[in-house]
């Protein structure tokens, strides 16, 4: 059997970080974890990543990038009324992947946990990735119309947390949601 490169190991530990930190937070997910789920010790892991934090960022932006892949590919040629339902329908299918689903949430918990104890470092290059590959491109696919790209993000964030918390197709509150971005479906 071939051994992995340092790049592709370096790969496999983004997959389990974003595993373990989404099942369990940044503050509650030790490096021991990610290590033994990848199948490497945790000097070598510290042979890839500098500290625990720099895995914790490169899982999050991952997560973003590959949340702007997807939604590029669904509204690719389309304009902007099909783009969004098509980009809707692309992301539903994405979290269905609970652990990217948990990876985004404990993002968001793990920078503003940062900021409320003063490190305002921590969350500047989630910020500036989650700002330039979702915002901006939401921006560019509904022609600069902020008013629609702020609305189609906001749903994104309101299926995250129907998702999370395991609200089934059928119930109430999925009304007004188109029925294909319904989970399931």
């Amino acid at each position: 059997m071939a051994r992995m490169s340092a790049e592709e190991r370096r790969e496999s530990v983004i997959r389990a970080a974003i595993t373990e930190f989404g099942r369990g937070g940044y503050h509650g997910t030790s490096t021991e974890a990610i290590a033994k789920r990848v199948g490497v010790s945790q000097p070598y892991l510290f042979r890839l990543f500098p500290n625990k934090r720099a895995i914790f960022l490169a899982a999050a932006l991952r997560c973003i990038e590959d949340t702007a892949a997807v939604m590029h590919s669904a509204a690719e040629g389309l304009p902007p009324a099909e783009a969004h339902k098509a980009m809707a329908m692309a992301y539903q299918r994405l979290i269905e992947d609970r652990d990217r689903l948990l990876m985004q949430m404990q993002m968001y918990v793990a920078v503003a946990s940062a900021e409320s104890a003063g490190d305002h470092e921590f969350g500047k290059p989630i910020r500036a990735a989650w700002s330039e590959h979702l915002y901006d491109f939401s921006l560019l696919t509904f022609e600069g119309d902020t008013e629609e790209a702020t609305t189609f993000l906001a749903f994104g964030m309101l299926i995250n947390t129907l998702v999370a918390l395991g609200y089934p197709p059928d119930d109430r509150v999925w009304d007004g949601f188109w029925p294909e971005t319904r989970p399931g479906t």
